[in-house]
């Protein structure tokens, strides 16, 4: 606690020397919170790597002695990955169904954005969010009807089980209120006099939207496409459920991680299963990097409304 000096100054303790300055500069304070959170999520989402990765660098019969170093070094591990089972078919399905997905969700949400965010009509709102309720209901409530679906018990003739149709449309009927919601805000801030005088020269609305709209939207466009790519690549449910495993039958990066799993009682071991979970996340990793300021600038400037 403070004390009354002789001469009448009041003596601090550190934390209340720190508090008082705080208080005379605030943007102290805030500097120090936001260094103490951004130190406390990187270490406890990042950790987890880092652990993965001492675990793929440790030779196997020396696993139980790895502590925060790897005891050993061993990156041939990332080599066997690829030789116990075909990982990188498993990656490219991954990748094949996130981009198909994101095309078809950025089209269908370019058009649902425009005509939410520049038109008026009655019931606009209460179909807003009609359409981002989709968003908060779990997967598994769709399930059952889309097994049944696509395993041909409703429509006799339509059977898409093992295939990228099984797992694209449920994907693209997810993830797309999200992408509505973004193209909207950005779709609803350009002017209507850019849009007005592409209409002059000639062209439709939907040209409009292709070549005055969505380039002026390219922040948006980007976040959108960006945060479905992930979503798509991290989804567990239907990647699952909707495939027997096989890379054969279009098997994400879900069924190759389960398949080294499955795997380890004979050939894998826990470093090349670690290897495996780190190799899976670097093209997400990538993208993120690559892409960061795109979706920086995406989500702020549709906070913002001019």
């Amino acid at each position: 606690m403070a004390s009354e000096t002789n001469t009448g100054e009041i003596k601090r303790g550190p934390i209340e020397r720190w508090v008082a300055k705080a208080i005379k500069n605030p943007d102290r304070a805030y500097r120090s919170m936001f260094y103490t959170v951004t130190i406390f999520f990187l270490f406890t989402t990042l950790f987890p790597f880092y652990w993965l990765l001492v675990l793929a660098l440790t030779p196997e019969n020396r696993l139980y002695q790895a502590n925060l170093l790897p005891a050993g070094f061993t990156p041939e591990t990332f080599i066997r990955v690829f030789e116990v089972i075909p990982f990188h078919r498993y990656m490219f399905n991954s990748i094949f169904l996130a981009l198909m997905t994101t095309a078809i969700v950025l089209l269908l949400a370019s058009l649902a954005g425009y005509v939410f965010g520049r038109l008026d009509f009655p019931g606009k709102s209460i179909m807003m969010l009609l359409i981002l309720a989709i968003s908060y209901f779990p997967p598994a409530a769709f399930f059952l009807p889309l097994w049944r679906l696509f395993n041909g018990q409703i429509v006799p003739g339509i059977e898409l089980y093992n295939t990228p149709g099984a797992m694209i449309l449920p994907f693209s009927a997810l993830f797309m209120p999200l992408s509505i919601f973004v193209l909207t805000t950005f779709y609803g801030q350009i002017p209507d006099g850019l849009e007005d005088a592409a209409r002059v020269e000639g062209t439709t609305r939907l040209g409009a939207l292709f070549r005055v709209i969505m380039p002026l939207s390219a922040p948006g466009v980007a976040t959108a496409g960006v945060l479905t790519f992930i979503a798509v690549y991290n989804e567990f449910f239907f990647s699952f459920l909707m495939n027997n495993g096989q890379p054969g039958n279009w098997a994400p990066i879900v069924g190759g991680l389960l398949q080294l799993q499955r795997a380890g009682q004979f050939e894998a071991t826990f470093s090349v299963m670690a290897a495996g979970s780190i190799i899976a996340v670097l093209p997400v990793a990538i993208l993120v990097v690559i892409a960061q300021e795109k979706i920086v600038s995406g989500m702020t400037a549709g906070a913002l409304k001019e």
